[in-house]
């Protein structure tokens, strides 16, 4: 087997030429995008429940690693919003080290799909599916951001969507007009900026907004959160506001604190319990990358290497929580300003990760002002274009009703319990409901006028019928099961197969259930049509030709020929 190579999308690249235009396009499209992830990033790990530091601590680690292994010479990689869901509940049950632990886990899984091949698979997963949980996404993110967005109190940390509801709506009385007032300015100005001066991103401006419109708030006596006063670190045991300005340093998860703020233990039952979690990150993961890289390449009009880009990411998962990073994929809408921007390579993500270094080493004190309600007004804004409304009215408007049926119960089951249920329940029900359409489309009926003339006129002792559609565990054995309904004075029975793409398991046990009684009746089967592919399969399973009992034939006329030969035989 041949294994995904390394640095395929650099190997894209130099095999395509590098000019000095090509390097003007990646340092601007790196600036670009890096000056988008500074607070992304940090809004997301805040999402997630850790300090935001985390957040560019990925960016840092995991962004170069997988541009410089991956196989998509545009993607962005970093933390994304559609892993809050999953690493919020990870974050609360083990802390920031089960977190990281887990990350290194999924970063085995994708390595492991990369080195299968399976990057292929991925586009087996149904449009309502990705749609479905997606928008479940989006609505569970814009709820988590209204504690922030109002500036309330909520007594706990609620780990389902319904507690959350409650615990909001007793804290709702007691909101701040201060961080309300902030959210609103922050939100009014990512929704109208664009329209203004769209080259300039409208994110970096909202922020401004919002630290100006804290401090002249914070000035007439009404207090506004920041992210200085949630958070802090400790510098030579003194504990300072917001986020480090230096690099990261190496540990292993499990020497971080968890949920109880002591050192994991690392054990078999803690690698047990991450790793159902640590699939769903990997899977999802998997299906966010590659769909960045297809939506990349529909802009650009190259190519990527699935699997070569699965094995980047899975490298950038494994290694990244070394160093405090947290799960990382590719991120589309960073992606497509990637490519907006002019870039040409993966060295545009490389630059995108220097300018989130220099920012955190030499802008980390000026971080301490941002309000936390223009973060959480960003990460609405961000919920907002994941979900897709649109695509989901439309969906609901023209898709057919089981469409709509598995689109409906992945966003409830992704909002009212989580995604890793939400995907498998989604999945079962998308494939159940293609093998019940499937099986509808198979069936035996007798020989159609057209073809029945090809036969010409046949004796009272001969049946003919025709199979059309694939013999599979849905269909097989309804349509075999009309080869037994007949008059005891039939002697040979005539199968059409030309139609028939396939068969299973289950359509060979079947047949060979029809075979055992037609030998018990003295009835013979000529199976007419069938493809080699079909008779090789037969073969395989012990169904060969048996004088009497089963025959082949190329066509009608040869199954005619043949049925005629054994009435006469016959006594």
């Amino acid at each position: 087997m041949r294994l995904p190579s390394l640095f395929a999308a650099w190997r894209q690249v130099l095999a395509a030429g590098y000019s000095l235009q090509a390097l003007r396009g990646d340092l601007a499209a790196g600036l670009t995008v890096g000056i988008i992830a500074i607070p992304l990033a940090m809004a997301l790990a805040i999402a997630v429940g850790v300090a935001p530091q985390h957040g560019l601590y990925t960016v840092l680690v995991a962004a170069p690693l997988i541009a410089l292994c991956g196989g998509s010479r545009f993607n962005i990689s970093g933390p994304t919003a559609a892993f809050v869901v999953i690493l919020l509940p990870i974050t609360q049950q083990f802390g920031l080290g089960g977190l990281l632990l887990c990350s290194m886990l999924a970063g085995l899984i994708l390595i492991a799909l990369g080195l299968l091949r399976a990057g292929r698979l991925i586009e087996f997963v149904p449009y309502p599916v990705t749609l479905g949980f997606t928008a479940g996404i989006g609505i569970v993110i814009a709820v988590l951001q209204i504690k922030d967005l109002l500036g309330l109190r909520l007594d706990g940390a609620p780990q389902h969507f319904l507690d959350q509801l409650a615990l909001l709506g007793q804290a709702l009385p007691d909101f701040r007009p201060g961080d309300a007032l902030t959210a609103a300015v922050s939100l009014a100005t990512l929704l109208l900026w664009p329209r203004l001066a769209p080259r300039v991103p409208g994110h970096l401006v909202a922020l401004a907004v919002g630290v100006l419109a804290a401090l002249l708030l914070e000035a007439a006596g009404l207090p506004v959160a920041t992210l200085g006063e949630r958070f802090s670190y400790s510098l030579d045991g003194v504990s300072q506001p917001g986020i480090p300005p230096f690099l990261p340093a190496f540990a292993w998860p499990w020497q971080l604190p968890g949920p109880d703020g002591q050192p994991l233990v690392l054990s078999f039952e803690l690698i047990r319990q991450l790793l159902a979690p640590a699939f769903a990150i990997a899977m999802l993961g998997a299906i966010e990358s590659l769909l960045c890289a297809v939506v990349a390449d529909g802009m650009t009009g190259s190519k990527h290497d699935p699997n070569g880009e699965l094995l980047g990411q899975g490298l950038g998962n494994l290694v990244a929580p070394l160093f405090g990073g947290i799960t990382a994929t590719a991120a589309i809408a960073r992606s497509a300003a990637n490519v907006r921007a002019g870039a040409y390579s993966p060295l545009a993500a490389i630059v995108h990760a220097g300018v989130v270094l220099l920012a955190m080493l030499l802008l980390a004190p000026l971080f301490s002002y941002l309000p936390m309600a223009s973060l959480a007004a960003l990460l609405l804004v961000v919920a907002w274009n994941m979900s897709e409304p649109h695509h989901v009215l439309h969906t609901l408007r023209i898709a057919p009703r089981s469409d709509v049926l598995v689109l409906l119960t992945c966003l409830a089951l992704t909002v009212l319990f989580d995604m890793v249920l939400a995907v498998g329940v989604g999945l079962l029900l998308a494939a159940g409901l293609f093998i019940k359409r499937m099986s509808e489309l198979t069936d035996a009926q007798p020989l159609p006028r057209q073809q029945l003339a090809l036969l010409g006129e046949l004796p009272d002792g001969v049946l003919a019928y025709s199979i059309r559609g694939p013999l599979f565990f849905g269909a097989a054995e309804k349509a075999l099961s009309v080869l037994r309904r007949f008059n005891p004075g039939v002697k040979v029975v005539v199968v059409e197969m030309s139609a028939v793409p396939l068969l299973d398991m289950t359509a060979l046990a079947a047949l060979e259930n029809v075979l055992r009684d037609y030998r018990q009746q003295g009835v013979g089967l000529v199976l007419s049509g069938a493809s080699a592919n079909l008779r090789l399969k037969l073969r395989r399973a012990g169904i060969r030709r048996e004088p009497g009992v089963l025959a082949f034939a190329r066509d009608l006329a040869q199954a005619r020929a043949k049925a005629l030969d054994w009435l006469e035989a016959s006594p």
